[in-house]
């Protein structure tokens, strides 16, 4: 197991956010996590990335307790979120985007292995080195975010509503790739997701999270499957 959070409960004063959610990530998997909006996904997402701690409950990654680590301890550790939204540096060219986000790998032959992997995965990037991040497209963009969280060197991957904002086709190429780094380079995917259709069709187990509680979880292929989820999540949506 690569990740464990266990009877994890986080408020936001005195309004309660999470109700002691427990999931697992296991090595090599897509992990998605579909609900309403407002069901907790983000604040999940903050949460096992140091930026919520819990009120309660324990969060484990490769079995040690990370409640307590820095943001930053915990992108040392391997693991790295794109937000929602992408929050790329926009002044900034695409090189010094991808190349900030590997300020905490020291070794200069690994953020050069990092720097080809993320071109090679996103080759268009690759045309537009030295454009300013925010003249590119959305899809652009978004690719841009996850290169840079690549180049991290992350074990696990946070990804918050990749698709927001993108056109179907750019959405499918961008699932496409997500596939292919969890495929070709074995790294384990959190993904959040409002269009619950892409989300079930590119992972392998799917909690469904209501109100900052987990209602149902299991397989993708029978989550997608259960009258509940299809009348909730499924039924007015295009695949």
């Amino acid at each position: 197991m690569l990740l464990n959070v266990l009877n994890v409960q986080v408020a936001y004063g005195t309004i309660t956010a999470l109700h002691d959610i427990s999931l697992d990530v296991q090595e090599g998997e897509i992990l998605s996590i579909i609900g309403a909006n407002g069901a907790g996904k983000s604040t999940l997402l903050r949460t096992i990335t140091g930026l919520l701690r819990p009120r309660s409950g324990k969060i484990e990654y490769q079995g040690r307790n990370i409640n307590r680590e820095r943001p930053d301890r915990l992108v040392h550790l391997g693991i790295a979120m794109v937000p929602e939204g992408r929050r790329i540096f926009p002044d900034l060219t695409v090189r010094e985007n991808l190349e900030l986000g590997a300020y905490t790998i020291g070794q200069k032959h690994l953020r050069i292995e990092l720097f080809s992997l993320a071109l090679q995965t996103f080759p268009r990037l690759k045309e537009r080195l030295k454009q300013p991040a925010g003249t590119l497209s959305g899809g652009e963009q978004q690719m841009l975010a996850v290169g840079r969280a690549l180049m991290s060197n992350p074990r696990l991957l946070l990804l918050d509503e990749p698709s927001m904002g993108l056109s179907p086709i750019i959405t499918h190429e961008i699932f496409f790739l997500i596939k292919k780094i969890n495929t070709e380079k074995g790294i384990s995917i959190i993904l959040v997701e409002q269009n619950a259709h892409l989300a079930l069709a590119h992972s392998h187990r799917t909690y469904v999270l209501e109100t900052g509680r987990v209602v149902m979880e299991g397989p993708s292929s029978r989550v997608k499957s259960d009258p509940a989820v299809i009348e909730a999540y499924l039924g007015f949506q295009d695949g």
